[in-house]
């Protein structure tokens, strides 16, 4: 008698614990995605919901199609959550902001089958306005105003006696619009290669248009943040670049060296020299610049692009060779030959040491 009264009390507390913890487990989560600079919100999910419902929401917020999305911190034990998974095996925080890699459709299609004209003829003109642009006095207030202002998180401090390299990353060091399963896949090749040769003779910034949660989050992945064999002396992101209006592009923001230089003043134009996939990005400091070759659809192109090997040559060249890089001109950096400067340096002293010296009156 006994058992039978005390078991249906039993299930009652059975059944209010299960409904309290499917109350607790069944809250709903709010999320936003961040893609492309913006940010988009998305309906609330269950804690039941798949990943695979997830990618839905997000391209119907986005546009970007489930299969071309990479979502960057929605992971299972350190690995990429595939579509199966539920939210709450992932143990997602509430209000989370998913960090996502991906490209629409008619951009994919874009870059397949239509040259990129207007950077083209940005690099066929932009010449034009570099002399109005460069001097005036109106920009280098604002490049002193983010000398002043601008607050740099210093990762490794400079090193006596070495130049200076500023990089780019998206299609410089990445194919940012490419989807894949690791950040390795679209990572340009011989990176890690460059930078450590690069290291010896180089400090190294990273600048990019972006902002600074993103540029850590991408040199996380590709494994440049925690390397052995190089260390990045810092990173500056979009908020350390300047606004200019040129009479033929109207307003553009630009990546002004200045900026550097005036907080470091070891460095100037004659040990500076910067690499962006844009042009226009260095028309404050022309002569700093050397516009590298995009790397765009890295699982097309992964096994034959290899400008970072030449480059790489490059830079230790003139690092050996030239005492002024305001004497070099970067748009023929692979036509440079040290060994004839250097013959040309020895026939000069030579000549100069068989001239009779006038004697003193």
């Amino acid at each position: 008698f006994v058992y039978v009264s005390y078991l249906p009390l039993f299930f009652v507390i059975s059944i209010g614990f299960h409904e309290k913890m499917c109350d607790i487990n069944d809250n709903p989560l709010k999320l936003s995605v961040k893609w492309n600079g913006k940010e988009y919100e998305i309906p609330e999910f269950s804690p039941s919901d798949s990943v695979a419902m997830l990618k839905i929401a997000i391209e119907n917020a986005t546009g970007v199609r489930p299969e071309r999305q990479k979502l960057l911190n929605v992971k299972f034990q350190g690995k990429v959550a595939t579509d199966n998974f539920t939210l709450s095996e992932l143990n997602l925080k509430p209000n989370l902001k998913i960090m996502m890699m991906g490209s629409l459709e008619e951009a994919i299609e874009e870059a397949r089958t239509k040259p990129e004209v207007d950077e083209v003829v940005n690099d066929l003109d932009i010449e034009e306005e570099e002399v109005d642009v460069e001097n005036q006095e109106i920009y280098l207030a604002k490049i002193n105003k983010r000398v002043r202002d601008y607050k740099i998180t210093m990762l490794n401090e400079p090193r006596p006696g070495k130049k200076l390299l500023v990089l780019d990353i998206d299609y410089t060091l990445f194919d940012h619009r490419s989807v894949a399963e690791t950040g390795y896949e679209l990572m340009r090749p011989f990176l890690h290669e460059f930078l450590t040769s690069a290291y010896e003779d180089y400090d190294i910034v990273i600048w990019s248009a972006t902002g600074m949660k993103w540029i850590e989050e991408k040199m996380r992945l590709l494994g440049v943040s925690t390397h052995q064999d190089y260390k990045i002396m810092f990173y500056l992101d979009y908020l350390a670049m300047i606004t200019v209006h040129t009479a033929k592009y109207g307003t553009i923001d630009v990546k002004p060296l200045g900026v550097i230089w005036g907080k470091f003043p070891q460095y100037s134009s004659k040990n500076t020299i910067m690499f962006d996939d844009i042009r226009r990005n260095f028309i404050m400091n022309p002569r700093s610049g050397l516009k590298i070759r995009p790397f765009r659809q890295a699982h097309l192109n992964r096994d034959r692009d290899q400008e970072l090997l030449h480059l790489s040559t490059y830079l230790r060249d003139i690092a050996h060779h030239c005492q002024d890089f305001d004497t070099l001109n970067h748009k023929k950096w692979e036509k440079y030959k040290p060994e004839k400067k250097s013959q040309q340096a020895g026939s000069k002293r030579k000549a100069e040491d068989s001239t009779p010296s006038t004697p003193k009156e």
